[in-house]
C-alpha cells in the first residue's frame, strides 16, 4: 500500500496541516487513489475511506468540507457538519480538520496560532475575482484573529505555463483589475486573442489585498496539471477526454 503524501508549509507551523496529494488511498482507476471528492462518481465507501485517512495523517477528531460552488461564502464551524454550502471554513475548535477540495482550483489554508484560528478556503479564478480571500479573512478577523498575525499559503493549483484563457476572461480583468493584466502572458498556442493566467499570484494579491502582510502570504509552486503522477486535474482530465475526475484536499487543524 502506497503511503499517504502531502507537503508542508513552515509558515503554518504550530498547526497540523497538509496540502495532500492524490498518493495514498484506496480508490482506483481515474480516482488512483487518495481522491476525496463526494461529488465525484467514485464509490463513496472509498472516498469515506479516503478521508478517514486524511483525518487520520492530520490526529484530527474530525474531518469537515464544505459544499464548494465557487462563491464567496465563508462559515465559521465549531462541530463536524455536512453538507454545508460554503467555499471556506473557520474553526477555533482544536481537533476539528477543515479542508478545501480542489483539481485545479487554488486551495488555501491559514492561520493565526497566536489567537487560535485556522481557515481553508477554495479560490478558483471566479471565487478570487470575487472576493473568497476578504470573506475568508474577514470571518478570521470576526471571531479574534488579527491581520497582522494571519499567515496564508496557496496551495498545489493549475499554473500559468498549463492555463489558458480565451478573450472573455481577460475581458473580466480590463474592467475590473486593471492593475493585474501583468498576470497574463501570450498564449504559445499562437490563438488569437489568448492568453496564459497566473492563478496563485491573482488568489496571492488577493490575499495581500485583503490585509495580510506581503511575507506572510507564500505558494507552494505546485502544479496540478503538470504534475500527472502527484495531482488530480479537472483541465487535464478534460484534455484527454475522460468521462470524470478525482479530488485532493488541502486541510488543517489545531492540535
Amino acid at each position: 500500500m502506497t503511503a499517504i503524501k502531502y507537503h508542508q508549509a513552515a509558515s503554518l507551523s504550530g498547526t497540523r496541516h497538509g496540502f495532500f496529494t492524490r498518493f495514498g488511498g484506496v480508490s482506483s482507476g481515474l480516482y488512483d487513489s487518495l481522491n476525496l471528492g463526494l461529488g465525484s462518481q467514485d464509490e463513496p465507501a472509498h472516498v469515506q475511506e479516503n478521508r478517514d485517512r486524511v483525518r487520520q495523517a492530520l490526529g484530527a477528531k474530525d474531518l469537515v468540507t464544505a459544499h464548494q460552488s465557487h462563491s464567496v461564502v465563508t462559515a465559521f464551524i465549531d462541530a463536524p457538519q455536512t453538507g454545508l454550502p460554503a467555499d471556506a471554513l473557520v474553526t477555533a475548535t482544536p481537533g476539528l480538520a477543515i479542508g478545501a477540495l480542489a483539481a485545479d482550483c487554488a486551495p488555501i489554508l491559514l492561520a493565526d496560532v497566536e489567537a487560535g484560528l485556522i481557515g481553508a478556503a477554495h479560490s478558483g479564478w471566479r471565487g478570487a475575482f470575487d472576493g473568497i480571500a476578504a470573506s475568508v479573512v474577514d470571518t478570521l478577523c470576526q471571531h479574534g484573529a488579527r491581520r497582522a498575525h494571519i499567515k496564508a499559503v496557496v496551495g498545489p493549483c493549475i499554473s500559468q505555463d498549463a492555463y489558458e484563457v480565451g478573450p472573455e476572461f481577460i475581458a473580466r480583468f480590463q474592467h475590473a483589475f486593471a492593475d493585474d493584466l501583468d498576470l497574463f502572458l501570450p498564449s504559445p498556442n499562437h490563438k488569437p486573442a489568448h492568453h496564459m493566467f497566473d492563478l496563485p499570484r491573482f488568489v496571492s494579491r488577493q490575499l495581500r489585498r485583503s490585509g495580510l502582510a506581503e511575507a506572510h502570504v507564500s505558494q507552494m509552486g505546485l502544479c496540478t496539471y503538470a504534475q500527472a503522477n502527484g495531482f488530480f486535474s479537472y483541465r487535464r482530465t478534460t484534455h484527454q477526454g475522460e468521462p470524470d475526475y478525482g479530488r485532493q484536499i488541502s486541510a488543517i487543524c489545531l492540535p
